[in-house]
């Protein structure tokens, strides 16, 4: 019996991939969630084959999200389910330990390729990131500015980038006040921007900004 859940804070799009899964896996059993406090209490409960994941939850850090699940349940076969920009995200959510990264704007096939393969215990890179991800190889570098960002410094650029303060991102992340203020230090000097306006151009500039803004 394939268990599966859904973390997804719209209802219309848990309820259309609980239908589409149906048909595609033999007797699912779908449990939902909707923000990060769900998707952990689901997780401590349950151990699932497949853990289908949005990006933008109210009140949820998905790269903190993301980590916890991992570290709840090694081994988590996880795949990104966002209309977030798949080449902008997808590589630092794979490299943290998701099995995929399927855009909304994918089709049903892609979608469908997408779940079975991860269901086979195997990655899922679709054909356009694994072109991208072989030219950056190639190339050995990348135009992309925020590239260069490690995950927590591009964690906390996002949280910047959305007009919250450094105290707000401290409790958000369990962070010390000095420790941010670095952070924030080291993420102007990799983009060579001087305040947080400059950041935010640069931002939409690259499609950087988190979906909604």
């Amino acid at each position: 019996m394939i268990r599966i859940l859904l973390a997804d804070d719209h209802e219309v799009i848990r309820s259309g991939l609980k239908y589409f899964i149906s048909s595609i896996v033999a007797h699912p059993v779908i449990h939902e969630a909707w923000d990060g406090n769900s998707t952990l209490e689901k997780v401590k409960e349950n151990e699932y084959h497949l853990i289908i994941m949005d990006l933008n939850m109210p009140q949820t850090n998905c790269f903190e999200l993301l980590s916890s699940i991992i570290d709840l349940r090694p081994g988590s076969k996880i795949l990104i389910f966002s209309i977030n920009p798949e080449d902008v995200h997808a590589k630092r959510y794979l490299q943290m330990g998701a099995k995929g990264y399927v855009n909304k704007n994918a089709s049903a096939s892609e979608l469908a390729k997408a779940i079975n393969t991860i269901l086979e215990d195997k990655q899922y890179i679709s054909t356009a990131l694994s072109e991208a991800l072989a030219e950056n190889m190639t190339s050995k570098k990348t135009d992309n500015p925020f590239d260069n960002l490690s995950a927590r410094e591009f964690e906390i650029v996002q949280q910047l980038i959305q007009g919250r303060s450094l105290t707000d991102i401290r409790y958000a992340l369990h962070l010390k006040s000095s420790t941010v203020s670095t952070y924030k230090g080291r993420i102007f000097e990799k983009l060579n921007c001087k305040n947080i306006i400059e950041v935010v151009q640069l931002a939409k500039l690259y499609h950087i900004l988190p979906a909604g803004m």
